[in-house]
């Protein structure tokens, strides 16, 4: 916070032409770090350097909206959701490749080339084929202006926003550019990323993508580019289609200057006959599930974009390259028995545990079954024969039985109504497939409750790290959230690393932290679905901690913002004895179950809603809005008819002409310490 209000006072003291000058040196900076890390894995800046540019960017952009461009490096996190996606009429059709499926399709396929081409030198260049989804990006003038998916071909989805969040795209090129030129490539997601994506659907109750290809296009095609920003989505560049103000002889040549240019470009080889592309390819069929994402194929393509054109493309396909397809890798194996995990936000995940088999190159013995819904569509019972596989070339995966083969002896799977671990009772929410373990203290989700519990945007206990977390946890010292606060100095000093001075430092910071607003405690509860604005929302209604727990679903869904989802999991947090049972021990360890701002309806600001815009000299924005909202009003993002006050700081944005316009009441600095000095004097 310090370094940002440093920023913003530097930002305050630029004319408007030094901001917009520093803004662009910036922004080039930043796209060339981008590059250096995200592109060629070699950073020449630390972390920290990076931020300071960041935050110095962002600091003029505050003080300076009117700065703000679409690919600035602070809008890749994404921006407004949008209606839906308008459509991209291609400069150059985006045609799909023809597929060989084994060595003598690759054979025909230089057969045709050559009898189109008779007594030309031919080469090939080949390269992986990514599991991911082809996307065009168009720029102008070397600015990344607009980005299309493929559709069918002739016209594609209108999908900017959500491109400009992939790091790997660059949003400027970062040498001589064309006037315009369209370039081809694959968006796609790694294997980390797929794996991670997949484990956070399934705690939340979602169905897991099946593959790579699938968790890219539905990361692309969010309505929210913030959605799209947070999947880790990558991108290689393979062609360029349309160009102007420049000129290419070879795919090979394309290749390289896309790499130039900022592009992460894949590996690829250049051969002279079919018989080095096939040996090649081989090469790669094994090696294939060493790389850090999926490929389900090599690509070849003819080198000589003058003979590309002249060998022309079918309706559907090019001529010129053909996609080998590498054939998928499956096993059968017999299912010996279903087990139970339970994850990190108590999600119940049946388990396949069958004799060991080599897929993708390892040896597997385990595989998720994701949940009971998928066991019954799939019918499989303990002692089937079945078919296993890894989805994406990562997560293995039972896909099916094999009935045929069964005796009369297999067993048919029931989940259990009590968590295996704690014993709780599991919940299953309504329109959800996954059941949960409730008990925010059951071992097997205790460490990630002590983690979010101590975060910063919780209960803020610099010091409770992850390493002495698991400490904690190990040694038996901590079973529950409220454990904390119980924690002797004897203890602590038992641990690993632990020495008098950081066992004060960190008993001094649990000390503070009973002092947090009451929203901060009941979101680092853990509850699910109560992110930090429904804590809030919540607290603000109902005051304290006793009262909330005794509100019924249709008090909960009442409150604006609140719907059936969130309703139901605070009803089945406080149903659970257990989490009563933390909770108690919270208030006996002397933290406050009562807010210190006026429930809703309370204060003698109860019923006004102000607007902040510009920067406040006295004041953060932060340290405003928490003053209004501990004086029972409440701060909107957004000027309307109902707002009270709008408080105007230095260079106020937008909002002060919308305020302007509806005729709402505005307030200087001054005014608005007045407004607060007269209301806390009659309070």
């Amino acid at each position: 916070m310090e370094e940002k209000e440093r920023w913003l006072r530097a930002a305050r003291q630029l004319s408007r032409e030094e901001a917009q000058r520093r803004a662009e040196q910036l922004r080039k900076e930043i796209a060339y770090h981008d590059y250096r890390y995200y592109v060629l894995d070699a950073p020449v800046i630390s972390d920290a350097e990076y931020d300071r540019l960041m935050l110095e960017l962002q600091a003029i952009e505050e003080v300076f909206p009117e700065l703000v461009t679409p690919n600035s490096p602070t809008q890749r996190v994404g921006g407004a959701p949008r209606e839906g996606f308008p459509t991209v009429r291609h400069l150059v059709p985006m045609l799909s490749l023809a597929n060989a499926f084994d060595v003598s399709d690759l054979y025909d396929f230089d057969r045709r080339v050559k009898e189109a081409l008779p007594g030309e030198k031919v080469e090939y260049v080949v390269e992986p084929k990514i599991d991911g989804l082809a996307v065009s990006l168009l720029y102008r003038r070397g600015e990344f202006v607009q980005g299309a998916t493929r559709g069918d071909g002739e016209v594609g989805e209108d999908v900017t926003p959500n491109l400009r969040t992939i790091r790997s795209i660059p949003l400027y090129l970062l040498q001589d550019a064309p006037d315009l030129i369209e370039v081809r490539g694959e968006a796609f997601m790694s294997k980390e990323a797929f794996a991670k994506l997949n484990e956070r659907r399934e705690e939340a109750g979602e169905p897991p993508f099946a593959n790579p290809r699938n968790a890219a296009a539905g990361s692309i095609r969010q309505l929210d580019p913030k959605v799209t920003a947070g999947r880790k989505l990558d991108f290689f560049a393979y062609a360029v289609a349309h160009y102007e103000g420049i000129s290419f002889t070879t795919h090979w040549e394309v290749l390289e200057w896309l790499s130039r240019q900022g592009f992460r470009v894949n590996q690829h080889r250049l051969f002279s006959t079919i018989e080095q592309v096939v040996e090649h390819i081989q090469g790669w069929q094994s090696r294939r599930f060493e790389l850090p994402y999926a490929i389900d194929g090599m690509v070849v393509k003819v080198n000589s974009l003058d003979q590309q054109e002249r060998l022309g493309s079918t309706m559907k396909s090019p001529r010129w390259a053909v996609a080998y397809k590498f054939p998928p890798e499956e096993a059968v194996t017999k299912l010996r028995r279903i087990e139970v995990s339970v994850g990190r936000t108590g999600v119940l995940t049946p388990v396949a545990v069958f004799d060991p088999v080599q897929i993708a190159g390892t040896t597997v013995s385990r595989a998720t079954l994701h949940n009971e819904d998928m066991i019954r569509e799939r019918d499989i019972r303990v002692g089937d024969y079945i078919v296993v596989h890894k989805a994406g070339d990562v997560i293995p995966e039972v896909v099916r039985s094999l009935p045929e083969r069964r005796t009369g002896e297999e067993q048919v799977f029931h989940m259990p109504t009590h968590c295996p671990v704690c014993g709780a009772k599991t919940v299953r929410e309504e329109g959800e497939v996954a059941l949960r373990c409730p008990n925010i203290s059951c071992p097997a989700r205790l460490k990630e409750s002590l983690y979010h519990f101590a975060s910063r945007n919780a209960m803020d206990i610099r010091g409770l790290g992850k390493v002495l977390v698991e400490q904690l946890v190990d040694r038996g010292l901590v079973r529950s959230v409220a454990d904390i606060y119980y924690l002797t100095e004897a203890q602590l000093l038992s641990l690993n690393r632990m020495g008098p001075k950081s066992v004060a430092n960190l008993l001094r910071e649990i000390e503070e932290s009973k002092n947090r607003e009451l929203h901060r405690l009941l979101f680092g509860l853990g509850i699910r679905h109560v992110g930090e604005r429904a804590a809030k929302l919540l607290v603000e209604r109902f005051g304290s901690l006793d009262r909330l727990a005794q509100a019924t679903e249709e008090e909960l869904t009442a409150i604006p913002e609140i719907g059936p989802k969130i309703a139901a999991s605070v009803r089945n947090f406080f149903n659970e004895p257990r989490n009563l049972e933390v909770i108690e021990r919270l208030r006996q360890a002397g933290l406050s179950l009562e807010s210190r701002v006026p429930a809703m309806g309370q204060g003698p600001l109860a019923g006004k809603t102000f607007v902040l815009t510009g920067a406040l000299k006295s004041l953060t924005r932060e340290e405003a809005k928490a003053i209004i909202e501990r004086l029972g009003g409440r701060v909107a993002s957004s000027v309307s008819q109902r707002t009270d006050y709008v408080v105007v700081g230095e260079n106020p944005g937008s909002k002060y002409d919308r305020a302007r316009e509806l005729g709402v009441p505005l307030l200087d600095e001054e005014a608005f310490r007045q407004l607060l000095e007269r209301v806390q004097k009659g309070s």
